[in-house]
């Protein structure tokens, strides 16, 4: 959960886990969608699925028990080597080097390495040099000292090389270089996108759709949702009506504009103009894997993507709720 996500996010989330999954059996034999649903908000939803495979696997080939083999627990979906290190050093106080952002910050200045350190060759040295400078005992606090110092002393900005316990031994200070050194990764722009998710309804139910593997949101339940590039409103809707036939097989006509929400997701900028749609024909058919009419009042229990819980929201009420009570209190001052 701590991967690329912060302390005071992930806390909360992690005592309604382990809540819920006290065991790594219990949680071994959880439903997916139940995974999903529990990690909902945190992103980067391939973590959730590779850790739920990984509590599988460990249940089906290591009784339940996780295994202290480096090569085993790599072996475990989701867990690369820094995974491996950080658990086997913290929690069985094995002798295993991490490398992870900050202390990749730390060992090129304590080295004075000018390479791209996320490059195969810097990787190589660098791992090299986390691993020589492990104790015998009490790895997994002095792995975890070496985080804290890459994070609060060995910053990107500002080093604080007047309070850094091992700056006598620092290259990069010796020679000036802390400044400068790694060298700054030259960021992309961010991409734009326009995209248009449509909620359609039927008898009183609205369309959803499981998002396959390899995709944005694998696993998850979302309105059919689709990039569109059509600025006319005539030409959009029609582009509309095409995407959704392409994607589902169902005829509809989309109508008004509910809401729409500007969220970012990696190296994207996405404007999601969300519309009502009516359902005219077609059937689902065998498709009802991936695509499944729903009561707008189950949406609660299903794992949907930041966007799509706001949509179910939307349509359930609860957001208009919320709006009426902020308007009413601020009336009140």
């Amino acid at each position: 959960m701590l991967q690329q996500t912060q302390v005071a996010t992930v806390k909360p989330y992690f005592e309604r886990f382990i809540e819920s999954f006290p065991s790594v059996k219990v949680f071994a034999r959880a439903e997916e969608e139940h995974v999903l649903r529990h990690w909902e908000g945190l992103g980067y939803y391939r973590r959730a699925r590779q850790m739920h495979r990984a509590a599988q696997k460990i249940v089906e080939e290591h009784g339940g028990v996780f295994p202290r083999d480096p090569e085993a627990v790599r072996a475990l979906p989701g867990i690369g080597r820094y995974t491996a290190g950080a658990i086997l050093s913290i929690a069985f106080d094995l002798r295993q080097p991490i490398l992870e952002a900050n202390t990749v910050r730390l060992f090129s200045r304590l080295l004075a390495y000018r390479g791209d350190p996320l490059a195969s060759a810097g990787q190589q040295l660098l791992w090299r040099a986390a691993e020589c400078v492990l104790p015998r005992k009490e790895v997994g606090r002095f792995n975890q000292a070496l985080m804290e110092l890459g994070s609060e002393v060995c910053r990107g900005r500002a080093p604080r090389c007047d309070v850094c316990p091992v700056a006598p031994l620092c290259e990069a200070k010796t020679r000036g270089l802390q400044g400068e050194l790694p060298p700054a990764k030259a960021k992309r722009p961010p991409e734009l996108r326009h995209e248009a998710a449509l909620v359609v309804r039927r008898r009183g139910r609205v369309l959803l759709l499981r998002q396959p593997d390899g995709g944005r949101w694998a696993g998850l339940w979302d309105f059919p949702r689709f990039e569109v590039h059509a600025e006319n409103p005539d030409n959009l809707r029609q582009e509309l009506i095409d995407k959704v036939r392409e994607a589902t097989g169902l005829v509809v006509a989309p109508g008004q504009r509910l809401k729409t929400i500007k969220h970012g997701v990696t190296r994207f900028r996405i404007t999601l103009d969300c519309y009502e749609a009516d359902y005219i024909s077609g059937k689902l058919g065998s498709q009802e894997t991936l695509l499944k009419w729903f009561r707008p009042a189950e949406l609660a229990e299903l794992p949907l993507s930041t966007t799509g819980r706001k949509l179910s929201r939307l349509i359930n009420g609860e957001e208009m709720n919320s709006e009426m009570n902020r308007t009413r209190r601020a009336g009140g001052r």
